[in-house]
């Protein structure tokens, strides 16, 4: 784990906030001159704290109305189909998400979709033809109440 300080929370914070914002803007916030600003962001970035930078997508403007949170229930745990398994939901662009869990199920997947139709062809297609996979229980998502990527940065952890 990488120790944060006060400084460091605020650029992560700020950053969560504007990916875009310049290293100039983003000093000012700070109070502080660009070049000590811009090797403290190297350093997260060096780190692995900050891990890359993206553009935050609207998937309703994109055509992609349905979410739907899918557990998997595995009979098969060997090394080669888990890594088979693995391949496949890291290459499919639908599985937004995949978690290896306790409980009941092995497995929590975020899927989008078009339509219901779509989500339909995609477990067919997809989610069963899965290696060792028993057991597939879908809870389709009626109304998105947060959804964030932003994670909370506290100076000292």
């Amino acid at each position: 784990m990488t120790q944060i300080d006060a400084v460091g929370a605020q650029i992560l914070t700020l950053l969560q906030e504007d990916g875009r914002m310049s290293n100039a803007r983003l000093a000012e916030h700070l109070g502080m001159s660009e070049t000590p600003c811009w090797r403290r962001l190297k350093r997260l970035e060096e780190a692995g704290v900050i891990e890359g930078y993206q553009a935050v997508l609207n998937r309703r403007k994109l055509g992609l109305g349905v979410m739907a949170f899918v557990q998997l229930r595995c009979s098969e745990h060997d090394q080669a189909a888990m890594a088979e398994f693995q391949r496949i939901v890291q290459t499919t662009p639908n599985i937004l998400a995949c978690h290896n869990t306790t409980g009941a199920d092995d497995f929590l997947l975020i899927v989008v979709a078009r339509d219901l139709d779509d989500y339909s062809r995609f477990v067919d297609s997809t989610l069963r033809r899965l290696p060792g996979v028993t057991s597939i229980r879908s809870n389709l998502s009626l109304k998105e109440m947060k959804a964030s990527n932003r994670l909370p940065v506290t100076p000292g952890r």
